[in-house]
């Protein structure tokens, strides 16, 4: 995935694959609120962050997909989803710094999150935030 400056309006002149959702989540609100562009849909099941069941589960129905390829990006709502979902991914790969790890440690049960997988809290946002917490834990040092 490439990384882009957001601009406030327009995807056309932009490049199709932003990146970069942890780094500057901020920057993004105005793509966000646009509906983002479903080439980061296709990148992040192309680069393996997430599978297309994961995504249908979290974020975004398959026949919800399917209807928006037609329409040429995400609704706002679905955008909100999505930046959530690829935010935390994100950070994980950043907290354990290899993405093997990051992305098994999201998808193996906890008993922090009741015997939940963090990947499974992240539909909603106070589970987001249970996840975050755990990051910011395991970032520091501190027993997760």
């Amino acid at each position: 995935m490439k990384e882009i400056s957001p601009k406030p309006t327009g995807f056309a002149e932009a490049p199709a694959a932003p990146r970069g959702f942890a780094e500057a989540p901020v920057a993004w609100l105005p793509y966000v609120r646009e509906g983002l562009p479903l080439q980061v849909v296709d990148d992040a099941l192309a680069d393996g962050r997430i599978s297309l069941a994961e995504l249908d589960r979290l974020a975004l129905s398959r026949k919800t997909l399917a209807h928006r390829r037609g329409l040429g990006s995400l609704t706002p709502d679905q955008s909100d989803r999505l930046s959530r979902l690829l935010r935390i991914i994100e950070d994980t790969e950043a907290t354990f710094g290899e993405r093997g790890k990051a992305h098994a440690w999201l998808r193996r049960p906890t008993t922090l999150l009741d015997g939940e997988a963090p990947l499974d809290r992240l539909d909603t946002d106070i589970g987001t935030r249970q996840v975050e917490a755990i990051l910011g834990r395991i970032g520091h040092g501190l027993g997760a």
